[in-house]
């Protein structure tokens, strides 16, 4: 079989770390590419879900600057039953 050259380019810290992770599982960079590649041709797709980082979105975000502020919370109470009583009113 003939073999091919591919080159990546990548932050030198993501690498470091990958490199550190695929060592723990017995692997090196260049057998994960070759199984992410296998994969990507048995299965006809990415062979992982893709989601994005836990970012809010621009309403959460609006709710989380609000609540930063101080602005649209609920009112406080110096006891329980004082919640209760306004809860049930």
């Amino acid at each position: 079989m003939a073999t091919a050259t591919i080159q990546v380019r990548m932050d030198s810290a993501l690498k470091k770390e990958t490199e550190a992770a695929l060592k723990s599982m017995g692997l090196n960079m260049s057998t994960a590419i070759h199984l992410f590649c296998r994969q990507v041709v048995n299965q006809g797709r990415i062979p992982f879900d893709i989601v994005a980082p836990n970012i809010p979105n621009a309403e959460t975000r609006k709710v989380l600057d609000d609540a930063l502020a101080g602005k649209n919370l609920s009112r406080s109470f110096s006891t329980v039953d004082e919640m209760w009583d306004d809860l049930n009113a």
